[in-house]
C-alpha cells in the first residue's frame, strides 16, 4: 500500500490477548499499533476503568472467589479497589465467546485497568489511545452520564500527560458533544453502527441526518467542525462511494472491527486510512502484502 495505513487494536488484541488488560495492550504495541482502542465505564467512586461490558460479563470476569461471575452487577456500583479483585484473564471455558476467540491465550490473574494505568503503560511507547466512552442513551441507568464520563476521562489523560496522544469515539453523540466544548483540540471519533443509525434521534445528540439529505458522513462533519475528525463506522456497512465521499467531507474513514484478511484487503482498496480490529498481526500481513 503506497499510504500509511493506521493499524489499531481492537481492545488491545482481542484475538490474541485478553481484552481491555494491561496484557493485552502490551500484546498489540508489541505488534507495532499505531494506536490501542478501549472502552471505559465510571466506577462508584468515579474512576475511570478500562471495560467494555456496564454490568460485569460471565464470559470474562471471575470473583474473587475464583467463580464466574452472574452477570448481574453494574460497574458504576462497584469500587475501583474491589473492582480490582475480579480476575479477567480468560474467557469462560464453553462458551460462545470463547469458542469465537479460540487463539486467544490466557492471562490468569489479570486485572479490569484503571485508565491512568493504560495511559501510562502507552506514554513510553508512543502509540495513541483511542478512548471510547461507554455511555447507552437508550440504558441510561448502567452507565454515568456523558458528560461526567467525558470529564472524568479528561482529567485522567491531562494527569498522565498524554493530552496529544488520546482520541476520544462514542456511538453516543452527546459525549461527543461535551468534548467538542471543553476540549475542542482533542481528536474525536464518531462511531457508528446499523443500530444507531436507525435510531439517529436517539444516539445523536440532536443531530438529524435529514437535514444533511440522510448522508452520515455529512452530518458528522456538520456536528464536529474540526479538521481530521474521524468516522468510526461498523465496516459491512461501508462501500467505496461512502468512503470517498466522507473523504471529500474531510472525514478520515478507519472502520471497526475488520478480523478477515479480506474484508482488511477490500477496504485498503477503497482507501481508508485505517482499520480497528482484533488481530493487528493479520492487518500487518495485509499492508505488508499489499
Amino acid at each position: 500500500m503506497a499510504n500509511r495505513i493506521h493499524v489499531g487494536g481492537h481492545r488491545g488484541a482481542r484475538g490474541l490477548a485478553p481484552e481491555n488488560t494491561l496484557q493485552g495492550f502490551a500484546r498489540a504495541f508489541a505488534l507495532g499499533v499505531d494506536s490501542v482502542e478501549l472502552d471505559v465505564a465510571l466506577t462508584a467512586d468515579g474512576v475511570p476503568v478500562v471495560i467494555h461490558d456496564p454490568v460485569l460479563n460471565p464470559d470474562i470476569v471471575r470473583g474473587p472467589d475464583g467463580r464466574w461471575v452472574a452477570g448481574r452487577t453494574r460497574v458504576r456500583d462497584i469500587t475501583r479497589a474491589a473492582l480490582h479483585r475480579y480476575d479477567v484473564g480468560r474467557l469462560r471455558p464453553g462458551s460462545a465467546y470463547a469458542a469465537q476467540f479460540a487463539s486467544q491465550t490466557p492471562g490468569d490473574g489479570a486485572r479490569i485497568p484503571a485508565l491512568i494505568d493504560v495511559l501510562a503503560l502507552a506514554r513510553p511507547v508512543g502509540a495513541v489511545v483511542d478512548i471510547e466512552v461507554k455511555t447507552m442513551p437508550d440504558r441510561p441507568e448502567l452507565t454515568a452520564a456523558p458528560a461526567r464520563l467525558v470529564d472524568a476521562v479528561l482529567a485522567a489523560v491531562a494527569v498522565s500527560g498524554m493530552a496529544g496522544r488520546v482520541v476520544l469515539r462514542s456511538f453516543d453523540w452527546r459525549a461527543l458533544h461535551h468534548a467538542r466544548h471543553v476540549a475542542p483540540a482533542v481528536p474525536r471519533a464518531y462511531l457508528t453502527s446499523p443500530a444507531t443509525v436507525a435510531a439517529a434521534a436517539e444516539w445523536w445528540g440532536g443531530c438529524d441526518p435529514a437535514r444533511h439529505g440522510g448522508s452520515v458522513s455529512a452530518t458528522i462533519a456538520a456536528a464536529s467542525q474540526l479538521p481530521g475528525t474521524i468516522w468510526a463506522p461498523a465496516w459491512r456497512d461501508l462501500t467505496a462511494a461512502l468512503v470517498g465521499e466522507a473523504q471529500a467531507l474531510g472525514l478520515a474513514v478507519m472502520p471497526w472491527t475488520v478480523n478477515l484478511p479480506q474484508d482488511m484487503a477490500r477496504l485498503l482498496r477503497w482507501g481508508v486510512e485505517g482499520i480497528c480490529t482484533d488481530y493487528p498481526d493479520r492487518l500487518n500481513q495485509v499492508i505488508g502484502t499489499g
